[in-house]
C-alpha cells in the first residue's frame, strides 16, 4: 500500500476544526470525502497539527494510504477536482516511505498569526485577521517576546483542555513585524501546547497597547499559572504556515 504526503491550504473559517466529527463540517472530513468519491476507498488521514476551528492553513501536511498505486500528481488534481466546492486545496502530493508519518516524523511547526492594526474594520479579509484599532507597540511586543524564547514551563499560555503530557516546550522563535497596516507575530517549534499561540499572542497585544510591560508577560510566564494569561486572541488571524522533517 502505497503513502502519500501532501501539502494543504485551508480556510478555516469554513470548518469546525480539522479532526474529523460527526455531522459537522472539518477538514479532515472534506479530504476523506474527496478520497473516497475519487477512488472508493474509506481511509483515515493523519495530519502534522489538528487546528481549532477558524484555524487557517497554509502548510498543514497530511499522509494517507491507498491500496492502490496512483501517481502522485493524479492523486493531487483529482482530489482538488472532488474538493472545488470546499475551502481546502492540495499543494502538492509525493510517495513517501511507509514509515513516514505526517505528525511523528515533524520536527518543527511555524504559525503565523495576523493582526490587522488600524481604526477601520477588515472587509476582504474578514475572518482571516484579528482586527485591533488600537496603534501597536511592535517593539515593545517583540522585547516582550524574546523572554519566550528558549524552554521554558508554559502553564501560563496552556489551554485547561491541553493533553499534552508536559507543559514545558521550547520555543525557536517568537518574532513580531510591522508590515504596512498589520502585525505579524510569527512563532516556531518543534511542537506547541493546545492554544499556546493564540494564549501568547493574546498577552504580547496586551504589551503592545501599553496594558502590560515586556516585563509583566516575563512575569506571567514565570507564574507558571493559567490565570495569569491574558485574554487569548481569537482563532481568526492564526496560520499553520509550515512543518519542518529531517
Amino acid at each position: 500500500m502505497p503513502r502519500y504526503r501532501a501539502t494543504v491550504e485551508y480556510d478555516g473559517s469554513a470548518y469546525n476544526g480539522f479532526q474529523a466529527q460527526a455531522d459537522q463540517p472539518t477538514v479532515q472530513g472534506a479530504i476523506e470525502t474527496a478520497i473516497a468519491a475519487f477512488c472508493g476507498e474509506s481511509v483515515r488521514i493523519a495530519a502534522a497539527g489538528r487546528t481549532d476551528t477558524g484555524v487557517h492553513a497554509t502548510g498543514q501536511v497530511i499522509s494517507f494510504d491507498l491500496e492502490k498505486a496512483w501517481p502522485a500528481r493524479t492523486v493531487m488534481n483529482a482530489l482538488n477536482a472532488h474538493m472545488i466546492q470546499e475551502a481546502t486545496a492540495i499543494l502538492d502530493c509525493a510517495v513517501v516511505d511507509d514509515d513516514w508519518h505526517a505528525r511523528f516524523s515533524a520536527v518543527g511547526r511555524r504559525y503565523l498569526y495576523r493582526i490587522l492594526n488600524r481604526p477601520g474594520r477588515p472587509a476582504l479579509d474578514r475572518g482571516r485577521v484579528w482586527h485591533v484599532k488600537g496603534e501597536l507597540d511592535v517593539a515593545a511586543m517583540n522585547a516582550a517576546a524574546a523572554h519566550l524564547v528558549g524552554q521554558h514551563d508554559f502553564t501560563t499560555f496552556r489551554d485547561a483542555g491541553c493533553q499534552s503530557a508536559s507543559p514545558v516546550k521550547t520555543l525557536d522563535v517568537a518574532r513580531v513585524e510591522r508590515v504596512g497596516e498589520e502585525a505579524h507575530l510569527h512563532f516556531a517549534a518543534r511542537s506547541f501546547l493546545h492554544r499556546q499561540v493564540r494564549s501568547m499572542t493574546g498577552s504580547l497585544v496586551q504589551v503592545g497597547l501599553g496594558r502590560w510591560t515586556p516585563d509583566d508577560l516575563k512575569a506571567a510566564l514565570e507564574a507558571r499559572d493559567r490565570a495569569a494569561c491574558g485574554p487569548v486572541a481569537p482563532s481568526d488571524g492564526l496560520y499553520l504556515t509550515g512543518v519542518q522533517y529531517d
